[in-house]
């Protein structure tokens, strides 16, 4: 048997040396290609068996839900009657949570009051057209090293940011909302700062909330991604862990993946839902992020990423567990269409 093998070896070795240069060239780089192409294959594969079946029947809108507005809300642009739209807007939904864009803080941390000048009035207006639902004060700003930003590793950066958030819960806010970008996975400074922010928002009884970046489909990439291109894209699963158990609410930025394909992005939301319920204390309300823009960039594609496949997606991701801290978050206010609201109603059972 084995002088039958090395025989055939010999062969194959032979006949190699026979073809001309360029054709071991061709079949050289034909099978590196295949090389590099089996994994993206087996890994869409992958992506699009995860968005098959059906998801659970109970697996609908558990009041937890969430949508970011606009800065136009607390600087004067808009009023009463927009008001009064979001109110209908909003009617049978599940969402309790409003996050209102009210900085962006100054590189320093600081926040300066007059731009929301009209947050007080919004957020009254709110308590009286909606009860029940809580208006969260959205705060943000890009982050250093990558960014020309927000130095998250000093102590004075922190601290500011933290009486930020004091600041805009004595204008009368139900909750601070933190979305700082791009914050690297295993930053310290951002844990000190959810530590530091999250005493406070506990002793005067509001939640703290945070958005969240992606977690690592596969272990280790966020380490590859950042070596490569410096940017920081993926949060590692333990990292991730790390920031919910320091605040009352997270929200996965589920959405500019790159996906080409309605299926395969459904089926990457999927794979993100329950990656994040593995390490999102119960406590703590865990909202996957609904894309409600169109935009054809090289991380989104208007058609592959929609609300229909965010949703049905999260729903097979959350499966028939009966955890009750798990909503939807529809990202932003004013681009959402009249189909990505119907999408949400629909898909979540939020009549």
């Amino acid at each position: 048997m084995r002088r039958a093998i090395r025989a055939r070896l010999r062969a194959i070795r032979a006949r190699w040396r026979r073809w001309s240069r360029w054709r071991r060239t061709g079949v050289a780089a034909l099978l590196g290609l295949a090389l590099v192409l089996l994994p993206i294959a087996t890994a869409a594969a992958a992506l699009r068996l995860a968005y098959t079946g059906e998801p659970a029947t109970d697996a609908r809108t558990r009041g937890r839900d969430a949508v970011w507005l606009g800065h136009a809300w607390v600087d004067g642009r808009k009023g009463d009657a927009e008001l009064a739209a979001l109110g209908a807007r909003l009617a049978g939904t599940g969402i309790r949570d409003l996050y209102v864009h009210t900085g962006p803080l100054a590189h320093d941390g600081s926040l300066d009051p007059a731009l929301y000048p009209r947050a007080r009035q919004f957020v009254e207006g709110v308590h009286r057209t909606l009860p029940g639902v809580r208006v969260q004060s959205w705060l943000g700003d890009v982050v250093a090293p990558e960014k020309e930003g927000l130095h998250l590793d000093r102590a004075e950066v922190r601290d500011r940011i933290t009486a930020s958030a004091a600041q805009v819960l004595d204008v009368g806010f139900d909750g601070v909302h933190f979305d700082m970008e791009p914050v690297h996975s295993e930053d310290p400074g951002f844990l000190a700062l959810l530590d530091r922010t999250h005493a406070m928002t506990a002793a005067r009884g509001v939640p703290l909330s945070v958005a969240a970046p992606q977690i690592d489909p596969v272990p280790g990439l966020h380490v590859a991604g950042t070596g490569l291109t410096g940017h920081g894209k993926w949060w590692s699963q333990a990292y991730f862990a790390e920031t919910a158990r320091r605040v009352d609410q997270i929200a996965l930025m589920s959405y500019d993946t790159s996906m080409q394909l309605e299926s395969l992005y459904g089926g990457y939301v999927v794979h993100q839902t329950r990656l994040a319920l593995e390490v999102t204390p119960d406590r703590v309300d865990l909202l996957m992020g609904l894309p409600a823009y169109w935009d054809d960039t090289f991380s989104h594609r208007g058609s592959a990423e929609t609300v229909a496949a965010a949703v049905r997606g999260a729903r097979l991701g959350l499966g028939d567990s009966d955890r009750r801290s798990f909503g939807l978050a529809l990202y932003v206010d004013f681009t959402a269409t009249d189909r990505h609201w119907a999408e949400y109603r629909d898909g979540w059972g939020a009549r």
